[in-house]
């Protein structure tokens, strides 16, 4: 029996079969991620200026419009005769101020015959310039009748998208109302608004000051649509009771992907960096901070690190590594210091 017990000699260090990662150098995005809501540049709502009917009603119901669009016509008749009125009296002045200059020429020469007197020179040159200021006068108010007369054809002051018309041919219209004939807003670009935690507010600041650093992506949810845009603005006040504060994209939104109104998920990407990353999994915690196991030479080493963020199941590790090194991914249960390990194949999607 003692033979037998030599001869089996000293046992072979068990070997650990794990998965292996490479930490990486590489550009990695500063990015903040929030709920934003989708509001439109401009919207203006479409008032009658005049208190007469609506003849026509020129598109459809949700379509797009392009800037200088026919939207709807009011009746002009009344207007169409103020202006013949005004004309008419336009005409008539200047037909009498055509006679007091004739009388002012005819009492100058004879002024100078002795065949009349001073005064009725001087009755004259006051008729003629009352007749120019009343032709003055008559001229003013035929340019605000006209004036009056364009507000009766209402056009599309930009493009974008109109709301169903709340008015149909024949209804009555007034200043007053307080419905709007329809709604256009802006579609491309629009405003993302969304609020951010103000300890990202020095970063975003300095990045906007270098132009085209900071960037924001929009993504409805649920779905895979999505428009990317720069930050347009920073709003200059905190919320002292949460601690943030709003900033505002602006996305070309050609497709119109973003429909105002709508929540979506914002991604800002405050700048891009140069940074060591392994995947999430290869992070282990022990009480006294993060490591990660490191293999050289077929033996695993622990590894403190110091972890600045995660990023795509990624973490961002700002001490510990220097990249290229081989990193435990899975089976990190069975080692130890100095435990001799065998690489095998990754999982498939792993």
């Amino acid at each position: 029996m003692g033979g037998n017990a030599s001869a089996q000699g000293p046992q072979r260090p068990r070997t650990i079969s794990v998965e292996l990662a490479t930490a990486e150098r590489k550009p990695v995005p500063v990015d903040v991620d929030a709920i934003g809501t989708v509001t439109p540049i401009t919207s203006v709502a479409l008032k009658s200026r005049l208190e007469t009917t609506i003849v026509s009603v020129h598109f459809e119901d949700g379509a797009k419009v392009s800037e200088g669009d026919l939207l709807f016509t009011l009746d002009s008749r009344q207007i169409d005769a103020q202006i013949e009125q005004a004309e008419g009296t336009l005409a008539r002045d200047r037909a009498q101020l055509e006679g007091a200059q004739r009388d002012l020429r005819r009492y100058t020469d004879l002024v100078g015959k002795g065949a009349t007197t001073q005064v009725n020179v001087d009755n004259a040159k006051t008729q003629s310039d009352i007749l120019t200021a009343t032709i003055k006068a008559d001229q003013a108010t035929l340019d605000n009748l006209k004036v009056q007369k364009s507000y009766t054809i209402i056009t599309a002051p930009f493009s974008g998208r109109i709301s169903a018309a709340n008015v149909k041919v024949g209804n009555l219209v007034r200043p007053a109302d307080t419905q709007a004939l329809a709604v256009i807003n802006q579609m491309a670009p629009v405003y993302v608004t969304f609020p951010v935690p103000q300890r990202v507010l020095v970063d975003l600041r300095e990045s906007m000051a270098k132009g085209g650093g900071a960037k924001v992506t929009a993504t409805i949810p649920g779905r895979q649509n999505f428009d990317e845009g720069r930050v347009a603005m920073v709003e200059n006040t905190v919320d002292a009771t949460t601690g943030m504060i709003v900033v505002r994209g602006i996305m070309d939104n050609k497709n119109e992907t973003l429909w105002p109104g709508t929540l979506v998920a914002v991604k800002l990407t405050i700048r891009t960096e140069d940074a060591v990353v392994v995947p999430t999994v290869a992070i282990q915690r022990s009480q006294n901070g993060n490591f990660v196991f490191v293999v050289k030479d077929g033996v695993s080493r622990v590894q403190p690190v110091k972890v600045d963020r995660t990023f795509q199941g990624y973490s961002v590790v700002a001490e510990g590594l220097s990249g290229d090194e081989s990193v435990v991914v899975d089976g990190q249960l069975l080692l130890s210091e100095g435990t001799r390990v065998e690489p095998r194949a990754r999982k498939a999607g792993a």
